[in-house]
């Protein structure tokens, strides 16, 4: 096996959901959206845009190209004519200097290296905006611009027009939308005291129809992914890309390029053996499986996959991660990747996970549904006792209370930000619009996930502190996360040009 080799084709549904051009999103079956796209039209002027213009896209566009690497990341080639893989793409920087730092490139088979990226419309920026010589940019590895002639430039330079995963025509409604920018200080925006005074159902109303933009959007990139991947590994690319949480989602997407289910295991045919042999693999690939000291406690389980790892270590050392892609400073014990990993290895032993979802979807559940009904899924029982019940990680100690490899919380987090929209896809993709309408019911009626930092910063910014008391529901936290993408991130702290509280104020009670 090439551990290199592409992923199989496109997976071609018997419900006529395979892989082709995606239509147009229709209206909603469950809910009327109109109000809140409305808004959204008079908040911003329409993107202006002409295939044949394609050499003014804006900066801030680029940057968001490259952020969230909208790109066919599998088929990289540099100006030169060099393969690039990109196993991070750094963190984005908002102060004077390279657009991104800490990023983790692989030019063709050499081995990764650490640096700056900078991002110009056109390649005589680096010239004429005097980076050449600058200590600042003197750890840039890369430089990214819109397109360039195939020649050789230093630092290497990378054009982002011929790569992109979809053509710009469709890519620009989402830079508009849902490109993120700076979210602003946690103190009460301007919409907080409008939102404090309409009736809690209309607040509700309007939250739900962001919510609904905000899940259709998401199925979007999803079909988008899959025109290039096939549909089961959009899935796997997304399930591992949540298993990341926010600080390892790139390292576990490249994981999930390199391992996933098109390319089966060869191990013995009990499951034991394939949740080993997967977990050794994923954990070795990702460069966090060392040789086992001989004093070094609790080592058993890490000898035995070692002992599997070692054999495979050879074919794999092309591909294996540096340890720099990962974040482990700030993580929680249960968010940590070794536990992460370990999980996507049952998942990839036990195999079928798109059957699994779309027979569950298809299952007959009752109005209320939650976690519970997926965590059989996403969390299979094992037989025995499992290393990772009792240890955080492969060198931590014992825990004294067994801890699951998946709580609550993150299944609503894959249900609702992965599961469901990936579901709405293939429904939209194959017209199907009683599938469509049960996943917009159960994205609706799933209960919130505990929120995070980020969760009740946006909170905080949009509701204050009414203490007004929003329903528990999963979908009211996506419309607060959209909503801010939309109004609150393009207008700063300090809400200027922001129309939403205006707009909010507006609203007729009824």
């Amino acid at each position: 096996m090439n551990p290199g080799t592409p992923p199989s084709t496109a997976l071609n549904a018997a419900d006529g959901s395979g892989v082709g051009p995606l239509p147009t999103l229709p209206a909603s079956s469950f809910l009327d959206c109109s109000r809140y796209a409305r808004w959204l039209r008079q908040s911003r002027p329409p993107v202006a845009f002409q295939e044949a213009s394609a050499g003014v896209v804006p900066e801030r566009w680029l940057q968001q190209i490259w952020r969230h690497q909208r790109l066919q990341r599998d088929a990289l080639h540099l100006s030169d004519g060099r393969r690039l893989q990109v196993l991070h793409p750094g963190f984005w920087n908002r102060e004077p200097g390279p657009d991104f730092r800490g990023a983790v490139l692989q030019f063709e088979d050499s081995p990764p290296v650490s640096g700056d990226v900078e991002i110009d419309r056109i390649e005589s920026g680096w010239r004429s905006h005097r980076h050449a010589g600058n200590p600042a940019y003197s750890r840039v590895i890369l430089h990214v611009v819109w397109k360039t002639a195939p020649t050789p430039r230093e630092p290497p330079l990378l054009a982002l027009e011929p790569h992109l995963d979809t053509h710009l025509a469709e890519l620009s409604g989402w830079l508009e939308d849902e490109a993120p920018g700076l979210l602003p200080a946690s103190v009460p925006g301007k919409c907080s005291r409008p939102l404090a005074t309409i009736p809690i159902h209309t607040s509700v109303d309007l939250l739900e129809q962001a919510a609904m933009l905000r899940l259709h959007r998401k199925a979007t990139e999803f079909g988008i992914r899959a025109r290039h991947t096939g549909w089961e590994a959009a899935l796997w690319e997304g399930l591992m890309g949540g298993l990341g949480y926010r600080h390892n989602v790139w390292p576990m997407r490249r994981l999930a390029e390199l391992l996933h289910p098109a390319r089966p295991m060869v191990s013995g045919a009990d499951t034991d053996s394939l949740v080993i042999g997967w977990e050794a693999r994923l954990l070795g690939v990702a460069g966090m499986l060392s040789e086992p000291g001989r004093h070094s406690p609790d080592s058993a389980h890490l000898r035995i996959l070692w002992d599997a790892w070692w054999h495979e270590r050879t074919a794999w050392a092309g591909h294996i991660l540096p340890g720099s892609v990962w974040k482990r400073a700030g993580v929680r014990p249960a968010n940590h990747p070794q536990r992460r990993l370990a999980l996507a290895a049952r998942w990839l032993a036990r195999g079928k996970m798109a059957e699994h979802l779309t027979d569950w979807l298809k299952a007959d559940l009752a109005p209320s549904v939650g976690a519970g009904e997926l965590r059989s899924i996403l969390e299979p029982m094992e037989a025995g006792e499992s290393f990772w019940k009792w240890h955080w990680t492969l060198r931590s100690p014992r825990c004294s209370q067994p801890q699951p490899l998946l709580g609550d919380g993150r299944v609503t987090d894959l249900a609702v930000n992965v599961i469901l929209p990936w579901l709405l896809a293939r429904a939209l993709a194959g017209q199907n619009r009683t599938l469509t309408s049960e996943i917009e019911r159960r994205y609706f009626a799933w209960p919130a996930a505990e929120e995070n930092a980020v969760l009740r910063k946006i909170r905080q910014r949009l509701m204050g502190n009414t203490g007004r008391h929003l329903p528990r529901r999963a979908a009211l936290q996506q419309g607060l996360m959209r909503i801010s993408a939309d109004f609150c991130e393009p207008s700063g702290a300090l809400c200027t040009g922001c129309t939403f509280p205006e707009l909010v104020t507006a609203v007729q009670p009824g």
